[in-house]
């Protein structure tokens, strides 16, 4: 079968695999506990010379 030739079997098949629907699964959701920090200690201003430092090398 030459390249980008019509497979009507493997159309088939890709279609019946596709609408068929998997339902067997844990349907709750997840719940964490727990606390988030964010650490954004430097200035704007030394992050913007930090990345022009970077962007030099």
């Amino acid at each position: 079968m030459s390249m980008g030739a019509y497979d009507e079997d493997e159309h088939e098949r890709r279609e019946a695999q596709s609408s068929r629907v998997d339902a067997d699964f844990d349907d709750e959701r997840t719940i964490y506990h727990g606390e988030v920090e964010y650490d954004s200690g430097e200035s704007t201003e030394d992050l913007l010379s930090q990345f022009e430092e970077i962007k030099s090398k």
